[in-house]
């Protein structure tokens, strides 16, 4: 199987990067195919701009986007790993998806309605948050966060989401509890199916 992770955090010393490492590790220790797309590393550019728009009326993609669209073509599955910022993803993040999804590689529009162009791949999301997740639960964050991404995004786009994972009051928890989350990361990905 094929897996694209998508990353997006800006501190090496994160929990996010220990999460990213823990599943290019597991994965690879599988026998899988894995990609990272670093945003921050890569600097990556989140701003969708009239050019782009131009370009895609003129049949055209822009260079660093066809780079992106080519790495979630050859995945099988896609997962987004970010924290939680603002009861959002990041920005950079937003912006990939403003950017790479465009209409006519991730979802066009017929005179039924919308249909997604991306059907037979899976996707899954890991998000930190700083604040407890029950407390997130109870405010309807959770709620809006897998309406924005699992549902008007991945599936919209003919994804199957297959997970969306969250671990609270991250920058607060002990050592001992950030090390159960990163062996629950292992656990699923090891879960995970070959094909």
């Amino acid at each position: 199987m094929k897996h694209l992770i998508v990353y997006t955090h800006p501190n090496p010393a994160s929990f996010n990067h220990a999460i990213k490492e823990t599943l290019v590790r597991v994965l690879k220790e599988k026998g899988q195919d894995v990609r990272v797309r670093d945003l921050y590393e890569m600097r990556f550019d989140p701003v969708l701009k009239a050019d782009d728009f131009r370009a895609f009326l003129a049949g055209k993609v822009p260079a660093d986007i066809a780079v992106e669209q080519d790495h979630v073509r050859w995945a099988d599955q896609l997962t987004f790993l970010y924290p939680v910022w603002w009861g959002r993803m990041p920005s950079l993040a937003g912006g990939y998806i403003d950017r790479v999804f465009s209409k006519g590689f991730a979802y066009d529009y017929g005179p039924a309605g919308p249909a997604g162009l991306l059907p037979g791949k899976k996707a899954y999301a890991f998000s930190t948050l700083g604040a407890p997740l029950a407390l997130t639960e109870s405010s309807g964050g959770i709620k809006s966060m897998e309406q924005i991404l699992d549902h008007e995004t991945f599936r919209f786009c003919g994804f199957e989401m297959v997970g969306h994972k969250y671990f609270g009051s991250v920058p607060t928890v002990t050592d001992g509890e950030r090390k159960k989350m990163i062996e629950e990361v292992a656990q699923i990905a090891s879960a995970w199916p070959l094909r």
